[in-house]
């Protein structure tokens, strides 16, 4: 083989990479919004009729979907502007070399002992709290709008910044890592037909976020003290401080962890039991 055509054929596996990469991100985004898979649906939908209406020859269904599809395209752009927004905004804050901070072993059990531990002491004087843990899509935008701290994680602190009181307890905290990085941060609420009425802004709030990113949302209930957990576009209500704690440690593990920190794991259990 040819320097020549080694090199032509490392350019067409790279275009071929590139327009996978770009199907898999957008088809990504599509799962977690409602709106857009249904109009993938209609596209779809769309597209095979117009393959029956060529195959069986019927014209006139033929010929309406020729306009349709002609100018379906334009018209995807106008109304559904605000879902396409919100895919390339997801695309854009997506982090390809992984998350703010990969977390040793130690160092994740401390962070979800102390926000864990916070939540517990704000359940019992209900104490309303939304906590926005960043995983490998970045909160820098919502960090940008928000009041800056940036400063070691501790139930303390969290339990102070949500105390009715502070001037910090609006909104929501962000957490980068092992480190408190803002308050008072503001995020989309979601419009999922399917959450119940009875929950309010901090509950709506946190799975809007957990829609358009891949973070973890908490939220301790002011009214009821509950506690629940939003991840992947799911809200999971009223849980225990362990069930919360089983979701923390399984949201913030690596993605490929090493063997070392596998051992390590395996080790912390076997100490448990």
């Amino acid at each position: 083989m040819s320097f020549a055509s080694a090199v032509e054929l490392i350019k067409a596996f790279v275009d071929v990479l590139l327009v996978w990469l770009v199907f898999y991100y957008v088809l990504k985004s599509l799962r977690k919004n409602v709106k857009m898979v249904l109009l993938f649906k209609g596209i779809l939908i769309i597209l095979g009729l117009k393959i029956l209406s060529d195959v069986f020859d019927l014209v006139t269904i033929g010929f309406l979907l020729n306009y349709v599809i002609e100018w379906g395209v334009l018209a995807i752009i106008v109304i559904f502007q605000p879902e396409i927004r919100n895919v390339l905004e997801q695309l854009g804050r997506s982090q390809l070399l992984g998350r703010h901070k990969v977390l040793t072993v130690d160092e994740r059990e401390k962070v979800v002992y102390e926000i864990v531990t916070a939540m517990d002491a704000m359940k019992k004087t209900r104490t309303g709290a939304l906590i926005i843990i960043e995983r490998d899509n970045s909160l820098n935008d919502y960090i940008e709008k928000s009041k800056k701290i940036y400063a070691d994680i501790s139930s303390e602190l969290l339990v102070t910044i949500f105390f009715p009181n502070n001037p910090l307890h609006d909104g929501g905290v962000i957490i980068q890592g092992d480190k408190i990085t803002s308050a008072r941060a503001v995020f989309p609420t979601s419009d999922n037909l399917k959450i119940s009425k009875r929950l309010g802004t901090r509950h709506r709030a946190a799975l809007g976020i957990s829609e358009l990113t891949d973070c973890i949302s908490l939220v301790v209930s002011e009214e009821t003290g509950r506690l629940s957990v939003a991840m992947d576009g799911e809200l999971h209500y009223n849980l225990s401080s362990d069930e919360v704690k089983l979701l923390l440690l399984e949201g913030l593990r690596p993605k490929k962890m090493n063997f070392d920190e596998e051992e390590e794991d395996e080790d912390n259990v076997d100490e448990d039991k």
